[in-house]
């Protein structure tokens, strides 16, 4: 179990490319270099850098990108993300970090003598580039993007390097010494409690001691490094520096926090040089986060807009505790922001607060429908307005075990989306008999949402110095257990004076975004253990109670969506019935004698969209007046060059997003979310995305059961028979190349054998055999009647594939038709071989 954890928790932190894994298509031209550069405290220790650059496709001069990898990755892992932006036009620069992959040094945990010198240099390298475009001598335009250990050296090389022009970090740290030894009272991390099992993760291979080749920079050290016996000091510390692995075994052992520690660890803390930050600063911050919690974007946020630099935050579904995020919508979001800073081009931006709320599933295209209201003030984690919630129960005798075991459990580093948390904000919460205390109000009369951190004071009896962790549940009874939003915990320690019987102490909560339903209850649970902190040893026994009643609990007005209590159409509905039952009654007679009904006009037709339209908050167009019709048996190639409206309009398709005006029909009824028309349509349109550790069949089961669908009429054996997966269906899915989990994707859209099939870039990763079985599977499956709607970059694949074709630029329908039609009449026309891309070069405009 404990090596089933630690390599999924290597997967999370190393592919931190799973926070901006944004979608793949052909590559853009790269260039493998060394860059040497000099870095230490007196600048004279020399440094190979494995670095690879992206020109831009467009050619000329581009802002450039530095894209930075996670904690024990390297820079192959922002190898897609860094195509996609120089597709996007702009020059990109990946590399790996001092001490990883093929990079010399040791690790230094971003610090600014060593990697913040070395991405200083890099910065001085693409001044040189032709390809970059330069705000004077030696400053080009340039910004950082990066998650994690990567969002840090964003942060850090901001403050140290005014040549920095916009940065994007995502789920990183603010005080990398309160992350790793929190203290709910606001003591500080002297005071904190030590969080041992992600600290394991970063130093370790445990959490108990450096072993090996010291945790995951070790790892990826063994993974390029030479085949030979290791000296006792590559054992002992693999490629940390030796003052941060002298440190780090002090703290293991005591498990408390030493000056040394704190002076190390804040020297690598964004927060304490945040005010230098002139750089403008998008914020992403994952909700499903114990390593680096919300709290950690707000205290840089502040710190940032206090020397009154733009900073916006955005709360994402997605952290280091499970699930692959929002890769869309961070895309979406990094290149806006970057668009408008960089490019100057305008992109309209995300005001200065977001959250991501879950609104459930689509009925009828089982995607998950996701809300992300924006204010354009930033509250803070104390929110704009503060309810206080009666908590009530008696003081309570709790005992802390010796040795600290067995303990609670809250969240287990990076696999509580397999525990139940993946693509959730909850979580469920262990807690041992004996060793907590709780408090609970009474049913909440109205929904409540909560958006920051509450906070509470209680009052502890005992002796000396008592760690407890404080969690806030939410309860429904005889519905489902209590669950623990977001996983979080509040780790705190409460010092009993000498002669004193106890000590009070107001604990703030983690910060959360979550809506506690009406007739919900809200429960305070105060434990003695913590499965992912270090606790004392000693057997002990102490006393916790409420000091006071009150649970303050912050809110953001501006935020707040419908409340989700009974609405008032569901009382009205037996009027309505009536009323229904008696048109029915009287149209019932008409027809009876004027004869049959007429069946639903276009009932037989798959798509029909006219005048479609929706722009964007800035009021620019993504689609404008669309009009075009899919029939029965067509397989029709939705196509258009970047930004020309192709995903906007397959998400209006789907219902996920409304038009501003015209009209979607599927089959004759008009689409609107929710709509049981949409059960008819099947789609795969945001990437695959599976449980890795259960296999292709088991992945397909689950979905299915989710939809709440009958099993017999998933059709499984034909939508696999035509995924054509064979016996790696058995298999679990991490076992599977992108090939392998592109074509399980498609077979989960097939199930069912919708009538209709939307797929985005279906080929997409697979090989060239491959690419030709996946084009006679989507012609066999419009040849029985049934339609598929496909949207591509591969044109000569589009050429052979599809019957018809929608060639669509800046939002507007450019041409459609016969693709035999279409490649005739440009060929009498132009005089050239009837090749779909020179048409569709034409029809655009792009004769580059």
């Amino acid at each position: 179990m404990k090596r089933a954890v630690a390599l999924l928790v290597v997967l999370v932190l190393a592919g931190v490319g799973a926070w901006l894994a944004w979608p793949s298509a052909p590559e853009a031209r790269a260039k493998e270099q060394r860059i040497t550069v000099l870095d230490g405290p007196a600048g004279d220790q020399r440094v190979e850098l494995d670095t690879t650059f992206f020109a831009p496709s467009g050619g000329g001069k581009a802002p450039a990108v530095l894209l930075a990898h996670g904690f024990g990755g390297d820079k192959d892992g922002m190898r897609a993300q860094a195509q996609r932006l120089a597709r996007d036009g702009y020059a990109v620069l990946t590399w790996s970090a001092r001490g990883f992959g093929e990079s010399t040094g040791q690790i230094a945990l971003n610090s600014p003598d060593y990697e913040v010198k070395d991405v200083k240099q890099l910065v001085d390298w693409l001044a040189r580039r032709p390809e970059v475009r330069l705000d004077g001598p030696g400053d080009p335009r340039v910004g950082i993007a990066g998650g994690s250990y990567g969002g840090s050296i964003a942060l850090m090389t901001a403050a140290y390097d005014s040549r920095i022009d916009a940065i994007v970090p995502q789920i990183t740290w603010a005080d990398l010494a309160g992350a790793l030894f929190p203290d709910a009272t606001g003591k500080g991390p002297e005071n904190g409690v030590f969080k041992r099992m992600w600290a394991g993760f970063f130093f370790g291979r445990g959490g108990g001691e450096i072993q090996g080749l010291g945790g995951l920079g070790g790892l990826a050290a063994r993974a390029q490094g030479p085949a030979r016996p290791l000296t006792a000091e590559e054992a002992r510390c693999g490629r940390f520096t030796p003052d941060i692995c002298r440190v780090y075994q002090q703290v293991a052992e005591t498990g408390r926090a030493t000056p040394e520690a704190v002076a190390l660890l804040r020297a690598s803390s964004p927060v304490t040089v945040a005010g230098r930050i002139k750089a403008p600063t998008l914020l992403l911050q994952g909700q499903r986060d114990s390593l680096f919690p919300l709290g950690q974007a707000d205290a840089n946020a502040r710190a940032i807009a206090a020397a009154g630099t733009p900073v916006s935050v955005a709360w994402f579904d997605g952290g280091h505790d499970g699930g692959n995020g929002e890769v869309d919508w961070l895309y979406e979001q990094t290149t806006a922001w970057f668009g408008r800073h960089l490019k100057g081009d305008g992109s309209p931006v995300a005001k200065a607060f977001t959250v991501t709320r879950d609104a459930g599933r689509d009925p009828g295209t089982r995607q998950r429908i996701r809300l992300h209201p924006e204010t354009g003030a930033y509250p803070g984690l104390g929110g704009t307005a503060t309810t206080q919630v009666t908590l009530s129960g008696p003081d309570q005798n709790v005992a802390n075990p010796p040795g600290g075991s067995p303990a609670a459990i809250s969240t287990v580093p990076g696999v509580n989306g397999l525990l139940g948390g993946g693509q959730s904000t909850v979580s469920v919460s262990l807690d041992m008999p004996g060793q907590s205390a709780s408090f609970e109000s009474a049913p909440l009369a109205r929904p409540l949402q909560l958006t920051g951190s509450p906070t509470v004071r209680l009052k502890v009896s005992g002796k000396g110095q008592v760690t407890l962790f404080a969690k806030l549940l939410d309860v429904a009874d005889g519905v489902q257990p209590p669950t623990l939003p977001a996983g979080l915990v509040a780790p705190f320690r409460v010092t009993i004076p000498d002669g004193a019987s106890g000590a009070e102490a107001t604990v703030t909560l983690p910060a959360i975004d979550h809506l506690f339903a009406a007739g919900h209850r809200l429960r305070l649970t105060v434990s003695t253990t913590d499965m992912g902190y270090a606790t004392p040893a000693e057997a002990a026994s102490y006393q916790v109670g409420l000091a006071s009643a009150a649970l303050a609990v912050p809110t953001v007005t501006a935020l707040e969506t419908p409340a989700t209590g009974v609405a008032w159409w569901v009382w009205a509905m037996p009027l309505v019935a009536v009323v229904v039952a008696v048109v029915l009654l009287v149209t019932g007679r008409t027809r009876s004698r004027a004869g049959a009904a007429p069946a639903a006009s276009g009932a037989d037709v798959p798509l029909d969209i006219s005048g479609l339209t929706k722009a964007y908050r800035n009021g620019e167009k993504a689609v404008d007046g669309l009009s075009f019709r899919v029939e029965r048996g067509q397989v029709l190639g939705l196509l258009g060059p970047n930004g020309a409206g192709k995903t906007t309009t397959m998400r209006m398709m789907m219902g996920l997003i409304h038009p501003d005006d015209g009209e979607i029909r599927i089959f004759g009824e008009p689409v609107t979310p929710g709509a049981p028309v949409l059960s008819r349509l099947g789609s795969f349109v945001e990437g695959p995305g599976f449980l890795p550790h259960l296999s292709g069949r088991e992945n397909l089961e689950l979905y299915w059961a989710a939809t709440g669908r009958p099993t017999e009429d998933a059709r499984f054996a034909e939508a696999l028979e035509i995924a054509g997966l064979g016996k790696a269906l058995e298999r679990a899915v991490r076992t599977y190349s992108q090939g392998m989990r592109q074509r399980l994707a498609i077979a989960q859209a097939m199930l069912g054998l919708p009538d209709l099939l939307v797929l985005d870039e279906p080929t997409n990763g697979l090989d060239p055999p491959q690419i030709r079985e996946m084009r006679e599977v989507l012609k066999r499956y419009a040849r029985d009647g049934r339609t598929v709607i496909v949207s591509s970059h591969l044109l000569a694949e589009v050429e052979q594939t599809c019957s018809h074709v929608v060639v669509m630029h800046r939002g507007r329908l450019v041409s459609a038709g016969p693709v035999s039609v279409l490649l005739d009449g440009a060929a009498r026309t132009n005089g050239h071989g009837p090749r779909l891309e020179d048409v569709f070069l034409d029809l655009i405009g792009d004769k580059s």
